[in-house]
């Protein structure tokens, strides 16, 4: 037994020089105070927030890029639309002139047809008929005239049709308004 209390006291002996080596070589990182940890989550929260922020602004700028690009679409669709009329508005011209040549009018009627099934497929819708009612939106009254047979704000002449291409008017009717 005098061993085992030799090995005992040969282990105490140890344990405390041991003890002093490690708290040299691996020290305790003092204590943080309260304030300091509010420090830390103010500007995670801080760091969070300028995350949404950035995020959310992407989110809005692909959203208007794609709004930008359909409305682009949009726009030049209508412009070559506005070059086209006046092809549309000599070919109407054209048929409303009297002629004698049957294979002269035919050619203009098949031009004219093929020209609105090209707009139809476009989505131009062309507007302001004789009898409808004025609409200052979409009609341009370039002359009034007073007739008992018709009503109040009602179109009695078209002198140019008006196309609108979606939700975007490219040229507005021009039209005569009767009372």
């Amino acid at each position: 037994m005098s061993k085992k209390k030799k090995e005992d006291t040969v282990e105490t002996e140890q344990t405390p020089a041991e003890t002093p080596e490690e708290t040299t070589a691996a020290p305790e990182a003092p204590a943080e105070s309260p304030a300091e940890e509010i420090n830390y989550q103010e500007k995670f929260e801080q760091e969070h927030d300028a995350r949404l922020r950035l995020a959310a602004e992407y989110d809005n700028f692909r959203k208007r890029t794609t709004k930008e690009k359909e409305q682009s679409y949009g726009n030049g669709k209508a412009d070559t639309i506005e070059k086209l009329l006046p092809i549309y508005d000599n070919l109407e011209r054209a048929l409303n002139q009297p002629t004698e040549d049957a294979a002269y009018k035919k050619g203009v009627e098949l031009t004219m047809t093929e020209l609105l099934k090209i707009f139809g497929n476009l989505g131009v819708e062309i507007f302001g008929n004789a009898g409808e009612t004025f609409d200052p939106n979409l009609h341009n009254a370039v002359m009034h005239t007073e007739d008992a047979s018709l009503g109040e704000n009602v179109i009695s002449q078209v002198f140019q049709k008006g196309i609108k291409v979606g939700e975007k008017i490219v040229r507005f009717a021009m039209v005569q308004v009767a009372n």
